[in-house]
């Protein structure tokens, strides 16, 4: 049986991270970390808005955070319509959002 490497929260409050890669947002350069999501990833930098509804221009962001809601769309490498929440992060990611 494959052991997992466990990344739980620690009584002391201590989470154990992934690796520390850079992507870009919106032609930005943030760091992130290898197995968190995008949408926590983006977050963490200080977005809160990824995209605009239509119609309406509401503001939207992380809702749910289960891929269920489609609050969080992004452009992944090109590639319309990706659930930031549903993401992982990899070295080297191109984001584009259509936030403020």
């Amino acid at each position: 049986m494959e052991s997992r490497k466990d990344t739980s929260l620690r009584l002391d409050g201590n989470v154990e991270r992934g690796r520390p890669v850079q992507i870009t947002v919106d032609g930005e350069t943030i760091q992130a970390y290898e197995g968190e999501s995008l949408a926590a990833a983006l977050m963490a930098s200080g977005r809160r808005v990824f995209r605009h509804a239509d119609p309406g221009g509401h503001p939207r962001g992380v809702f749910c955070g289960m891929g269920i809601c489609y609050d969080c769309l992004v452009t992944v490498a090109g590639q319309d319509h990706v659930r930031a929440c549903m993401a992982l992060v990899r070295e080297g990611m191109q984001v584009t959002t259509r936030g403020e």
